[in-house]
């Protein structure tokens, strides 16, 4: 905790100091209070094992100390605050060298080397975890060191345990590379799997799967077998589960301990490494050459694999297509009764549409009310689906200024619905919904996902861009467009202003895409390309 003088030095008024300096004062008044009733030795342990921390660096510490005590008051705060100084907070480099410096017992000494690079592995973990879930010290079991087949050295093998799902996938895929990082700078060998412990890892994966739980993710037999083939170091985990391997020939293995499911083994396997290799090259790729961490290069050839199994070997069929295919991931586990409102890249599903709303934004997604309405109430505000792409899920929020549904009615007519309570009028008429509407989700969402951009809907936002682009570069105004087009100069001045809520005829748009030529609004755009 800070000292009263330093909490002077927060740029704010002397109230808000004081609040600061009465949080301080009594939050150390309770923790001596606390300390005196520990030494009456009630409890097991004879003092306060919480320890007070006021930024990342002490809780990444305080955490890791409770299973190696000589790393407090080591200089590891100091160091972690240094290297955030020059790579910036939360950078993955930092957790890397620090982990290695510790490894090195550069801070403090451990009984051998072996958990000298196990607590620095911890230490890096913590950090990625910003020092908030127990995965640090109960996630990650040990390290051990395992001799190669061929005898030239020891590799790395992780042991791993349920409570790392409280990383989440990204964080723990990082504590992978952050031990590989050690292993290589400490000198050790890289991980040389059997035919039979490339094969154990589908395997168990699949057994776990279908007889202890869904997997988040359940990778192909190609993604399992190519990501063991190619980890540097070998992954491993307790004995969690009372059902065995059940391929009598992947039993017994030689360095493989146990015949037992290992529910740490297959987290990692399967909703970390696999499922986060897009979003882990995404990032190492940047500095890989600098932390000469270069041969996880081998995570571009899997993300490949990956894609192809995802699309199961469709094969792209227009130009629009061909960046993207579709990805069945999704529905591939539906439970019986769940609603599947569009299959992948299907043709009257949500059409994709970036930007963010006043309710959405990290993993928060919009679609109009008015599909609300029209697919029975199921999808409600905070309702969260599972979706094609960026991947994972979302949290839906209603927009009504993006598209709304398509529908064709019982009398033979269709109608495009625009309001919530013309929605409402239809909804007992409705026969068939012929397109679901805008989804609007954050461009944030394929970033943190590095996930490739698909291609969008033409929007209202894109289309007055082109036309204020031709204003410029023609040096014209909204009033001399009015004169040429005799639109009323108040109507184009709106369209600028408010374009996804002002509407404009098929004769004005026609009018003003002929003037300038620019494209027609996207109002008056037809579904030419899904005609059969």
């Amino acid at each position: 905790m800070k000292t009263k003088n330093e909490q002077q030095t927060i740029p704010a008024s002397p109230r808000i100091n004081n609040y600061f300096a009465q949080l301080q004062k009594r939050t150390q008044a309770a923790f001596a209070l606390a300390e005196k009733a520990r030494k009456k030795h009630y409890d097991p342990v004879d003092h306060v094992e919480i320890v007070l921390a006021k930024n990342l660096a002490e809780r990444v510490v305080g955490i890791i100390s409770a299973v190696a005590p000589q790393i407090k008051n080591s200089g590891v705060v100091q160091r972690i605050l240094e290297l955030e100084k020059h790579y910036g907070a939360l950078d993955w480099r930092v957790a890397l060298i620090i982990a290695h410096e510790v490894a090195q017992e550069k801070f403090c000494t451990f009984k051998d080397k072996r958990e000298a690079m196990e607590v620095g592995i911890r230490v890096g973990f913590a950090y990625v975890t910003v020092g908030v879930v127990s995965a640090p010290i109960e996630g990650f079991v040990t390290l051990e060191l395992k001799d190669r087949r061929d005898k030239q050295g020891k590799y790395f093998c992780l042991v791993f345990a349920g409570p790392v799902r409280g990383a989440g996938g990204t964080a723990a895929s990082v504590a992978v590379l952050i031990a590989d990082y050690v292993r290589k700078k400490m000198g050790y060998a890289t991980y040389d799997p059997d035919e039979k412990e490339v094969a154990r890892t589908y395997a168990e994966l699949e057994d776990y799967h279908e007889w202890v739980t869904n997997l988040q993710y359940f990778p192909s037999k190609e993604e399992a077998d190519f990501m063991t083939k190619h980890l540097p170091l070998e992954i491993s985990g307790d004995p969690s589960e009372k059902y065995e391997i059940s391929n009598v020939n992947l039993k017994d293995l030689p360095r493989v301990p146990t015949n037992n499911l290992r529910s740490g083994f297959c987290l990692i396997h399967s909703s970390c490494l696999e499922l986060k290799a897009p979003k882990l090259w995404g990032k190492i790729r940047k500095w890989a050459k600098e932390m000469d961490l270069e041969h996880w290069s081998f995570l571009e050839e899997f993300i490949a694999i990956q894609k192809k199994a995802k699309a199961k070997n469709t094969q792209a069929t227009t130009q629009e297509t061909s960046r993207i295919t579709p990805d069945y991931t999704y529905i591939k586990d539906v439970v019986a009764g769940r609603p599947v409102f569009s299959h992948p890249l299907r043709p009257g599903g949500f059409r994709l549409r970036y930007g963010r709303g006043r309710a959405s934004g990290f993993s928060a997604q919009s679609i109009h009310p008015a599909t609300m309405i029209v697919t029975n109430n199921f999808i409600a505000t905070g309702t969260q689906l599972k979706v094609e792409r960026p991947g994972k899920a979302a949290a839906i929020t209603p927009c009504d200024t993006i598209e709304g549904p398509i529908v064709l009615l019982r009398n033979g007519s269709v109608k495009k619905i625009t309001t919530e309570d013309q929605a409402r009028k239809l909804q007992p008429h409705i026969k068939n919904i012929l397109f679901l509407g805008d989804i609007l989700i954050n461009y944030g969402d394929f970033f943190d996902r590095a996930h490739t951009l698909a291609p969008a809907g033409y929007t209202p936002e894109e289309w007055i861009l082109e036309l204020q682009n031709y204003l410029t570069t023609h040096h014209e105004t909204t009033a001399s467009l009015a004169e040429k087009t005799n639109i009323n100069n108040d109507k184009l001045h709106s369209l600028f202003e408010s374009p996804l809520t002002t509407t404009i005829t098929s004769h004005e748009a026609w009018t003003l895409a002929t003037t300038t030529n620019t494209p027609l609004h996207p109002d008056h755009l037809y579904y030419w390309s899904l005609l059969t």
